[in-house]
């Protein structure tokens, strides 16, 4: 199994960039589908961005699509979200999972096995 564990997150004004990172620990990190989820207050979690396991098929809500950027280094155990053009909608608390059962890239929430504690990501107006 893997556990990750996320990292970037901070305050950013409109129209800024940052940087998730993931690392995540176990040796088999890439037989494993990832995916970006996040959760704003009073909001269920929304799917963000998701990426298979090797070829890197990558996949995206509407809602970022041309903004941000999934990518993996499997060689480093770490999956990135590359968020520029952000909005203060895209403030939320962002998780990292990992997708043990398909190849990827999946939005649903359900095919997720583990999970970080987040991170958080407040874009000021």
């Amino acid at each position: 199994q893997v556990q990750p564990v996320e990292s970037g997150g901070g305050l950013v004004q409109a129209g800024g960039s940052l940087r998730l990172s993931c690392a995540a620990s176990g040796h088999t990190f890439s037989g494993y589908a990832m995916g970006w989820f996040r959760q704003a207050p009073g909001k269920e979690r929304e799917f963000v961005a998701a990426i298979s396991r090797r070829i890197y098929l990558t996949k995206y809500a509407d809602s970022v699509k041309g903004r941000f950027t999934i990518s993996r280094d499997n060689a480093k155990n770490t999956v990135f979200l590359q968020m520029n053009s952000l909005k203060p909608e895209d403030t939320a608390l962002y998780y990292c999972a990992a997708d043990s059962s398909s190849y990827g890239p999946s939005s649903k929430i359900e095919e997720y096995d583990y999970w970080g504690q987040g991170t958080q990501v407040t874009v000021s107006s």
